[in-house]
């Protein structure tokens, strides 16, 4: 058997509303810590609103809060995060809100204080230092993109049998 590796990364956390939960893990090894939602929203299909959550961190230098869609909620609901994934940065000590969009064309959702409504999962990042070249080296995708590797095969490759 493996031996289990301590992965956990201390995370200052401050709670701007004492009756939400702080964000947790809902089952050993997953990625994404629930957030909820600090007050109560209804979107109408199409709508989407800002909603805050309660919280508010100090993410070490050299990490970010990526926010995710919940599965269930955008599979069951069509509700997503409008800007999926939003970055918090580790200087930014605001409460951290999250832009949700119903993509629902029929049917409006009713969230409610407490509700878990998005994940928020903490990666380390690289900071860049950008060098400036006259000429990029080659590469076998080169220049190609939206779309140039295909993704649908071709109506006439269909079953040949």
């Amino acid at each position: 058997m493996a031996a289990e590796h301590d992965t956990t990364l201390e995370v200052e956390l401050k709670m701007l509303d004492a009756g939400i939960e702080p964000p947790s893990y809902a089952h050993p090894g997953d990625a994404g810590a629930d957030l909820r939602a600090r007050v109560d929203v209804a979107l109408a299909p199409g709508e989407r609103a800002l909603v805050p959550t309660g919280v508010s961190l100090a993410l070490p230098f050299g990490y970010v809060a990526l926010i995710h869609p919940r599965s269930g909620l955008a599979t069951k609901h069509g509700l997503t995060v409008v800007n999926a994934p939003g970055t918090v940065d580790a200087g930014y000590r605001g409460e951290i809100a999250v832009t949700l969009l119903n993509t629902d064309a029929n049917t409006p959702i009713e969230l409610k204080r407490g509700d878990r409504i998005a994940q928020m999962v903490i990666q380390k990042v690289e900071t860049a230092r950008f060098v400036p070249v006259d000429e990029l080296p080659d590469s076998v995708r080169g220049a190609g993109g939206f779309g140039s590797t295909g993704g649908f095969a071709p109506a006439a490759a269909a079953h040949r049998g």
